[in-house]
């Protein structure tokens, strides 16, 4: 009377819990799913029975491929190939149609806060060379000492516009060493502020083995602190007899 009396629902849920075995974490144990295996005719055999009752289609219904009317297929002209060919052959004889900017070893830059036409100006050879220096040959501690002596040397007689010779740094096991050192001596801030801009030079005078800079103009003031900076640098940085003899060459053949 007491049962009949309220509504259980999970009187059969209770039932069951009180079967279930709980391990002795507290947490009812996982009830294996058994899996039965069916071999390849098994399945088969249930695929043609669930397909017992399908009726296939009347007629065939594939769209068949059909070849294109009135397309030609254009095939290479012997007089492109041709054209082609004597064009890459005046590349490698004569470097026609080689541009240095175009290439991953083109570098340029500028002083601070000057505009990026300085340096392409300069790549275009707007500017006349005054003065070069080679550093083929040298050590990376004799190249930079040459190099400073040269600048200090160019700004104090007013030049502009120089060249520097480094080479492409083929023969180095990784990238070009006296390249990159050149990059970064004129971008250190002891030079940076008398430099307006830098660039690879044009094909005809070195192409990525050499770098134009154009240095600040010339002032009495400037002339007159370049000189001495010249003659303090050469009494405190003693250069060794064989790199001064090339140095004192390559000044006097500009």
């Amino acid at each position: 009377m007491k049962d009949a009396a309220f509504h259980r629902p999970f009187r059969d849920a209770e039932a069951c819990l009180r079967k279930l075995k709980v391990s002795p974490g507290g947490k009812p144990a996982i009830a294996k799913i058994r899996t039965e295996k069916h071999s390849p005719q098994d399945e088969e055999s249930l695929f043609r029975a669930a397909m017992a009752d399908v009726v296939p289609l009347d007629g065939d219904r594939r769209c068949p491929r059909q070849p294109l009317k009135n397309c030609s297929i254009r095939r290479p002209d012997i007089h492109d190939r041709e054209e082609t060919l004597a064009a890459m052959r005046r590349l490698i004889v004569r470097g026609e149609g080689y541009t240095v900017s175009d290439t991953p070893e083109y570098m340029e830059g500028t002083g601070y806060r000057l505009p990026l036409e300085w340096a392409r100006r300069l790549h275009r050879g707007d500017f006349p060379i005054q003065g070069h220096i080679d550093l083929h040959g040298y050590t990376a501690s004799a190249a930079r000492l040459a190099l400073e002596s040269f600048l200090s040397d160019a700004i104090a007689s007013g030049k502009q516009s120089v060249l520097i010779i480094h080479g492409r740094g083929l023969s180095s096991p990784g990238e070009p060493v006296l390249k990159n050192l050149v990059k970064d001596w004129l971008t250190r801030r002891s030079w940076r502020k008398w430099i307006i801009a830098f660039a690879s030079a044009r094909a005809c005078e070195g192409g990525a083995g050499a770098t134009y800079v154009l240095l600040q103009p010339h002032t009495a003031t400037l002339h007159r602190k370049f000189q001495s900076r010249s003659r303090k640098f050469r009494r405190s940085h003693p250069i060794e007899d064989g790199v001064k003899q090339s140095l004192n060459f390559n000044l006097a053949s500009m």
